[in-house]
């Protein structure tokens, strides 16, 4: 019979030459950080309508804005192009002070992108040629990487949406997978951060794995997630400003007649609806979480249950300020923080089911 010491599973290994976790978790927790950030820009890019102010993608010219009033003219021509500008903005008689707003907002969620690429990129190259990274983390580590790329290749996709034809906003579709591609990088660093900083304390320790539990209450995030983008797409906060009816009714009667899954997909009242009631199933399941890991990591415990209350008190005032700027920029802030508090307690329960199995290796 093999003994707790001598299993090949729970065989401590020497710690790697060189390897650096804490260093590196400090780092991903940085990039979480600014991802948290971007995400708020990018909330209140889309409240402001300033996500078509910048009809161009320059990577290293962008990064300044306009600093001449000839610039400024320029920059304003173009947006003046746009069926955005023709159909709608040109309607309230916007001037150059006004495009100079949403212009800033655009400027800056794209300056943080750079950010977030910049750092990680650097980072990552730092560690590697230092031979801090632990062994079989040079994989994880790169697929983030990617993953941030495709991120803001996802989010260039979503802008030139709304450059062509007659579509004066972006699509729905392509803001969901920019924005779940942001909180899917989010979530990856902070499990890779957490995975870090047990490697820091123990060199041995190995990846906490992923339980069945833990999947589905991402998977009903995951869903909630997905029709606050939707909701934020097609202004569907619009849709009613009481709660809990809207527009006096608990249960409203949605127009089928467009189809099904058209309705389902594109209809803002009835997405606002869902959106509203999907919202206490992820309450439920965060709960079970939250509960499950009470006894493992208290802490995350707590996050969990002071994340998702937030979220729900800010998205029910979102709905009564009628959609009040800052209100909803904190809404998305905390819907971004829950993401992070679920993935702790998800890494957690992990590590609890595993360390619960271990007398059966004896």
């Amino acid at each position: 019979m093999a003994t707790l010491a001598s299993s090949p599973e729970l065989a401590r290994t020497a710690p790697q030459t060189g390897a650096r976790p804490a260093a590196i978790a400090r780092w991903l927790q940085a990039t979480a950080f600014l991802v948290v950030c971007i995400v708020v820009v990018g909330g209140i890019t889309r409240l402001t309508e300033s996500g078509l102010s910048i009809t161009e993608w320059n990577v290293a010219s962008g990064v300044l804005p306009p600093l001449t009033e000839a610039q400024w003219e320029a920059e304003f021509a173009k947006y003046r192009a746009t069926p955005e500008y023709r159909l709608e903005a040109s309607l309230g008689g916007m001037s150059l002070g006004d495009f100079k707003f949403i212009f800033f907002w655009e400027w800056f969620h794209r300056l943080l992108a750079r950010a977030v690429g910049a750092v990680y990129a650097l980072g990552l190259a730092w560690f590697w040629i230092r031979g801090a990274i632990p062994q079989g983390f040079k994989p994880r580590l790169v697929g983030l990487l990617a993953l941030g790329g495709l991120q803001g290749l996802f989010g260039w996709l979503m802008v030139q949406s709304g450059l062509t034809g007659d579509m004066t906003d972006v699509s729905h579709f392509r803001l969901s997978l920019h924005l779940l591609t942001a909180l899917a990088l989010l979530a990856g660093l902070v499990w890779t951060a957490l995975d870090m900083r047990r490697l820091a304390r123990d060199p041995a320790e190995r990846p906490a794995p992923l339980t069945k539990g833990s999947a589905l209450v991402a998977l009903v995030l995951f869903v909630q997630l997905l029709l606050g983008a939707w909701v934020a797409g097609l202004n569907a906060g619009h849709a009613a400003y009481d709660w809990p009816h809207m527009n006096g009714r608990l249960v409203p009667a949605f127009d089928w007649s467009s189809g099904v899954l058209w309705t389902l997909t594109h209809d803002p009242y009835l997405l606002q609806w869902l959106h509203r009631w999907w919202a206490w199933v992820a309450v439920a399941a965060l709960v079970w979480l939250a509960r499950r890991v009470r006894r493992a990591d208290r802490r995350a415990s707590i996050a969990v249950h002071a994340a998702f209350g937030t979220m729900v008190l800010l998205g029910i005032a979102t709905v009564m300020t009628e959609v009040s700027l800052w209100v909803a920029s904190a809404h998305q802030l905390v819907g971004a923080l829950t993401v992070a508090a679920t993935v702790w307690a998800i890494h957690a329960d992990g590590i609890a089911r595993r360390q619960a199995r271990l007398p059966a290796t004896k």
